[in-house]
C-alpha cells in the first residue's frame, strides 16, 4: 500500500471515528497521527486537511451526494458515505489533488471496506460529470437551506443565526466559523514581558502580531509545532484565544486576593488570573472531574506558579464547602460553545437546540451558588463561550432582577486594550462580525458594599 493510499485510509478511519462513533475530532486526529510512524510532514497535513474538512463541511457533502446518488446518505452504510465524503471533499476543496485520483482512491478504499467501489465509482464520477448542473440553494428564495449548504450548518443554528441577526451578519457568522481558526497565545507575565517574547520568537523565524485587546496576546502566524519550541518548554507562554484572556482582565484581581475559579479547566483562565496576581494570594480552582484539574496542575508547575489550589468541586454546590467570601468569583460557565465553532470541526454536529434549555438550568445553578460567596464590594464575573440571548443577557438580566445587592459595572471596558465601542456596558457579547474574535460573553457584576 502506498504511502498517499496510508494517509488517505487513515484520514478515512478518522473521520468515521467522528461522525460514526462521536469521537472529537482533534483527540481522534492527534491520537491517530501520534500512534502511526512513518507520516512526514506533508502526510500529516494532508489527512489533517482531508479530516478537519471532510468533518467541517459535511452539510454541503451530503447535499451534493444526494443529488447524484441512487442511494441518499443518510441510507448509506457508516463507510460508504465517509469514503464519499472524504474523494468528494477533495474534488470541490483541494485544487492541488486532481480529481481523478481522488476519485481512483476513494474506489480503492471503497474495495476493501465493504466492497461497495462500483457504486463509489459511479456516484463520484457522476459528480466529476454534472458539477456544472449542481442545483444550489438560492440565497434569497432560501436562506436556511442556502446557510446549511454553502456553510455546513445544521437547521437548527442557520434558523437561530438568520432569527438573531438577519442574512447578512449570519452568512459573515457562518464565514467567520469556516475560516481557519486563529493561533493565540498569551505570554506569561510572570517571566517575560510580551515584546521580549515577541523578539526570541521572531528570532526563530515565526511571524507574530500583538493582540489590539489584551496586554499578554499574541497571534502566531507561522505554521509551527508550539509545544516543541524552548519558550512553551520554558513556561513563557500558555495557548489562550483571544477572547477567552478578556475574561480573567474583567476580574482586576488584586495582588494578595481570594479568588475562586469555579469552571477552571485546562487552566488557560486561572493561571490568567495568577499572572495578574503576581503569584500571590490564593486562588480556588474547581473542576468535577480529577483528570481534568490535574491538566490545570500541569499548566501551573510549567510556568511556575505556585497560588492556586486544586479543588475536586462540583460548581452548583459551592456553598457546601466555603462560607467565607471571596474578593472575587469567576463563573465561567459550561455553555453551548456557539460562539467558538470554527474551532472544533464536529462541534456543529455534536450539539442540539434541546441541549441549551438544560444548560441554562445549570448555568443559574452557578451564579446563585457563586452570588453567596463574593464579599460585599467584590466582583462576580460571568462568561460564556456562547451567542444565545437565553444564556448570556438574559441569564445576567434574570439574576440581576433577583439579586439588588449586585450591580452591573459600566466601567467593564476599561479592563480592556482599545475597546472604547464598548464603553458604559457592564456586560459584553463580543460578535465574530462586529469584533473580528469569536463569540464571547463576560459580565461583570458588583456586590455592593452594604449588603
Amino acid at each position: 500500500m502506498t504511502k498517499q493510499r496510508n494517509s488517505r485510509e487513515l484520514a478515512l478511519q478518522i473521520v468515521y471515528q467522528i461522525n460514526e462513533e462521536g469521537a472529537y475530532a482533534n483527540l481522534a486526529l492527534d491520537k491517530a497521527l501520534f500512534s502511526c510512524e512513518g507520516l512526514d510532514g506533508r502526510d500529516k497535513g494532508l489527512i489533517t486537511e482531508i479530516v478537519y474538512g471532510s468533518v467541517k463541511n459535511r452539510g454541503k457533502l451530503d447535499y451534493v451526494l444526494d443529488q447524484f446518488a441512487t442511494t441518499k446518505v443518510k441510507k448509506m452504510d457508516g463507510w460508504t458515505r465517509n469514503i464519499l465524503r472524504t474523494a468528494l471533499y477533495q474534488i470541490l476543496f483541494l485544487d492541488k489533488i486532481p480529481p481523478s485520483a481522488a476519485v481512483n482512491e476513494g474506489v480503492k478504499l471503497a474495495k476493501h471496506y465493504g466492497h461497495v467501489d462500483k457504486f463509489v465509482n459511479a456516484v463520484l464520477r457522476n459528480i466529476l460529470r454534472g458539477m456544472e448542473h449542481i442545483n444550489w440553494p438560492d440565497k434569497e428564495a432560501d436562506p436556511v437551506q442556502y446557510l446549511m449548504v454553502q456553510y455546513s450548518f445544521p437547521a437548527w443554528m442557520a434558523k437561530r443565526f438568520l432569527k438573531q441577526y438577519g442574512l447578512e451578519h449570519a452568512e459573515a457568522l457562518c464565514q467567520w466559523f469556516n475560516r481557519p481558526a486563529a493561533l493565540w497565545i498569551r505570554t506569561n507575565t510572570l517571566k517575560i514581558s510580551r515584546s521580549a517574547l515577541k523578539a526570541e520568537l521572531e528570532a526563530a523565524g515565526i511571524h507574530v502580531r500583538e493582540s489590539r485587546y489584551t496586554p499578554e496576546g499574541l497571534c502566531i502566524e507561522t505554521a509551527v509545532n508550539l509545544h516543541e519550541l524552548p519558550a512553551f518548554k520554558q513556561g513563557l507562554f500558555t495557548v489562550q484565544d483571544e477572547s477567552s484572556m478578556l475574561v480573567a482582565l474583567a476580574a482586576e484581581p488584586a495582588q494578595g486576593a481570594r479568588v475562586l475559579d469555579v469552571c477552571s479547566a485546562p487552566g488557560g483562565k486561572t493561571t490568567h488570573l495568577a499572572q495578574l496576581m503576581k503569584d500571590s494570594g490564593v486562588i480556588y480552582a474547581c473542576d468535577i472531574y480529577q483528570h481534568r484539574l490535574e491538566l490545570i496542575g500541569e499548566n501551573c508547575k510549567r510556568l511556575g506558579i505556585h497560588n492556586v489550589e486544586l479543588c475536586l468541586q462540583d460548581g452548583t454546590k459551592l456553598t457546601e464547602r466555603w462560607q467565607e467570601p471571596f474578593d472575587a468569583v469567576l463563573c465561567d460557565v459550561p455553555c453551548s460553545g456557539l460562539g467558538v465553532l470554527g474551532r472544533r470541526a464536529d462541534a456543529r454536529w455534536s450539539k442540539a437546540s434541546e441541549n441549551i434549555k438544560s444548560l441554562c438550568k445549570i448555568q443559574r445553578q452557578i451564579l446563585e451558588q457563586a452570588a453567596q460567596l463574593v464579599r460585599p464590594g467584590g466582583v462576580l464575573i460571568y462568561s460564556t463561550c456562547t451567542i444565545t440571548p437565553e444564556e448570556n443577557e438574559q441569564m445576567v438580566e434574570a439574576f440581576l432582577a433577583a439579586h439588588e445587592e449586585y450591580s452591573l459595572d459600566e466601567t467593564l471596558a476599561d479592563c480592556w486594550l482599545n475597546m472604547e465601542k464598548k464603553e458604559g456596558q457592564g456586560a459584553v457579547q463580543f460578535l465574530p462580525f462586529e469584533d473580528e474574535m469569536d463569540g464571547f460573553f463576560i459580565a461583570r457584576m458588583v456586590r455592593r458594599e452594604e449588603s
